[in-house]
């Protein structure tokens, strides 16, 4: 593992680096904030997954997240979005290849040598951040933006005992019933099927997954709201489920980073006091 860069905030360190991944078969950078803390002690970790076109940087530069990790002792983990490189296929959009790996593992060529996210971010990186870092693994929970809203909640949902607690801004929330998602899901897994419903949080909750409780915050001012992210359709199946939904529609907040950086602040505290010991 290389350290790309490390910076003092809030008490502890901001640091950014990059491995060479056996999953992705590329270099994978990331970032960890790890709060202030006794010698020797171990921390819980949130993992925050980011949005179409982001990388590492978007939430680590804008989410202003250090001060409340700091105050409740939580690491935040951003990996990035997609696996990257002259040798890894693209696309000219900006919703598909580099910078839109959708958190799941591709199974059509020329994508499924590489994106191999869900692999990366269920097995390979969790067990770097154990070895490298003092992280507590019993004590974790997933949040994040977007295309990572719906990675957060598909991982999450895959893995109950996994993490403590789930939340997320602005999920893509059915990527089966909506343009962004049956076109990424289309590509990276072929025609619809049962191999989409892995990758959809409507779908996996209709099927069986179950978790207690989410929190999800969206603006009201979106302009995705209605064509992409669709939380009516999490609302539903969270009620059919049982599964308790805080669902904060954020009147006049967009889409952006001044949306996220308001609001994740809450989002660590209402992680943090479920990730006690």
């Amino acid at each position: 593992m290389e350290l790309l860069s490390s910076n003092k905030a809030h008490g502890g360190v901001q640091g950014v680096y990059r491995h060479a991944s056996a999953v992705t078969g590329t270099e994978m950078t990331f970032s960890v904030f790890v709060p202030e803390h006794e010698p020797g002690a171990t921390l819980p970790v949130l993992w925050y997954l980011s949005g179409l076109t982001c990388t590492h940087a978007n939430v680590t530069e804008k989410g202003e997240y250090r001060q409340a990790c700091a105050e409740h002792g939580v690491i935040l983990v951003a990996p990035d979005t997609s696996p990257r490189g002259p040798s890894v296929p693209d696309d000219e959009a900006y919703d598909f290849g580099q910078g839109a790996g959708f958190y799941l593992d591709a199974t059509q060529e020329p994508w499924s040598t590489h994106f191999r996210m869900r692999s990366y971010l269920e097995t390979e990186l969790p067990a770097l951040v154990a070895a490298e870092f003092p992280a507590d693994l019993a004590r974790q929970s997933i949040t994040g933006h977007s295309m990572g809203g719906h990675g957060a909640l598909t991982i999450g949902l895959r893995n109950p005992e996994r993490f403590r607690s789930v939340s997320a801004f602005s999920p893509i929330v059915a990527p089966s019933q909506v343009p962004w998602g049956q076109k990424a899901l289309a590509g990276y897994l072929g025609k619809q099927g049962p191999a989409w419903r892995q990758y959809d949080a409507v779908a996996l909750i209709e099927d069986g997954a179950r978790i207690p409780e989410l929190l999800v915050d969206t603006g009201t001012n979106d302009p995705f709201l209605d064509k992409e992210l669709r939380p009516d359709l999490l609302a539903t199946a969270c009620a059919k489920a049982g599964i308790a939904l805080t669902q904060r529609l954020q009147p006049g907040y967009d889409h952006s980073y001044y949306f996220v950086s308001t609001f994740l602040g809450d989002h660590v505290a209402w992680h943090a006091e479920r990730l006690k010991a």
